[in-house]
């Protein structure tokens, strides 16, 4: 739309660099690196340990404390398999949405973020814009403690943390946290005939992953009927299995992975005490009947929750811009907001599409919910160009 002006230019340039979390994002940083350099704004990459993949922080305006940030992550996740009617990779607009993979989550906002550059400099700002776009958010937001570090280290405390998942434009104050655990049991391999010769890890595993269900019912039970969340209480799934070799064999390994969504009212180390409890009973046990068998638990992340702030700076901060009148907000999906929050920054979550529309095939945003971006951008330009109140 012609409304959108750069922004919908940019997006489709961003929705070209394939940045599947499983490969690099180092094509798109040096492409807004290259844009920032044409506008004569300085930036810092915070690279992977790598090199491979980059988080990168910008800062329009002067170096002062009381700035604002405008934080995404690059990534996107797989479209194998998912039925595209169009090139995931290129932007097709149709029926008053821009499909691609990314448009929603959150290519939209960094190109709203990246338009706005040159008004914010047009502006000559008396308080500062950061820009820190991350990598691996769609994998355990491993990139964002790094970029978090540096922004503490070396620029002045900024007031309010913006970020900007899809969250159709409106103020969002929470969300739940998100642990991954990796389960490994290891047997012994024998003929199916012969089970008193060893011990099958699949077997086994069923008996953990059946103790996670009814975990899973219960946490649903006892879920607070006034929590903000849909669905209102922790949730526990098993995402992957894998184990076996033939169906004659008792499998000498079966790993599963899950996952536990907690609101900050809740810890997870608690929840799953009784199931750790039983991890080291089967490894015993299984060790008792074969030295090499038993059972590792490894924890791949912790991923905090995002809790209401008491005074919810950020979240004021955003409403007036949004033009968000509405209820406080919580949402049951996971983001580097609670990273953000946790080292100390107000934080809150704002920006266009709709987290339905995410991971799917033909993904969109609406040019509508773009549009509303676009008129944040602009209040954030005259925020930014106002005096501080003294």
């Amino acid at each position: 739309m012609s409304e959108l002006g750069a922004a919908r230019d940019i997006l489709e340039t961003l929705v070209g660099f394939d940045t599947t979390s499983r490969d690099s994002n180092l094509a798109l940083i040096e492409w807004v690196e290259a844009y920032l350099d044409r506008h004569g704004v300085p930036h810092n990459r915070v690279p992977n340990a790598e090199g491979t993949k980059s988080n990168l922080l910008a800062t329009i305006g002067p170096s002062v404390e009381g700035g604002a940030v405008l934080s995404g992550h690059t990534d996107v996740v797989p479209v194998d398999g998912q039925p595209w009617n169009s090139d995931p990779f290129a932007i097709v607009e149709r029926d008053g949405r821009l499909y691609g993979r990314g448009t929603c989550d959150m290519k939209g906002f960094l190109a709203l973020a990246l338009a706005a550059v040159p008004d914010l400099i047009a502006a000559n700002p008396r308080r500062p814009v950061h820009l820190a776009f991350s990598y691996d958010e769609e994998i355990c937001c491993l990139g964002a403690p790094a970029l978090i570090e540096v922004i503490k280290r070396e620029i002045p405390m900024p007031a309010f943390v913006v970020v900007g998942e899809p969250t159709d434009m409106v103020a969002v104050n929470g969300h739940k946290g998100i642990t991954y655990y990796r389960v490994k049991v290891t047997g012994r391999e024998a003929h199916s005939s012969q089970t008193q010769q060893g011990v099958s890890a699949i077997m086994e595993a069923v008996k953990l992953m059946s103790s996670l269900t009814e975990l899973s019912a219960r946490l649903e039970r006892e879920a607070d009927p006034a929590s903000p969340f849909t669905p209102k209480g922790a949730t526990l799934t098993i995402g992957i299995v894998h184990g076996g070799t033939a169906g004659n064999i008792l499998a000498r390994e079966c790993k599963f992975l899950f996952d536990l969504r907690c609101p900050h009212t809740l810890d997870p180390q608690v929840v799953l005490a009784p199931f750790f409890a039983e991890v080291a009973a089967l490894d015993a046990a299984l060790k008792a009947r074969a030295p090499e068998a038993g059972v590792a638990i490894e924890m791949q992340s912790n991923v905090p929750p995002f809790a209401p702030e008491p005074d919810g700076a950020a979240e004021s901060f955003a409403r007036r811009l949004a033009g968000d009148n509405g209820p406080p907000r919580a949402v049951a999906f996971a983001t580097e907001a609670g990273q953000f929050q946790r080292a100390g920054f107000s934080t809150v979550l704002c920006g266009p599409g709709s987290i339905e529309q995410a991971h799917q095939p033909d993904e969109y945003v609406e040019t509508a919910q773009m549009l509303r971006g676009a008129a944040f951008m602009r209040r954030l330009v005259e925020w930014a160009a106002a005096s501080p109140p003294a």
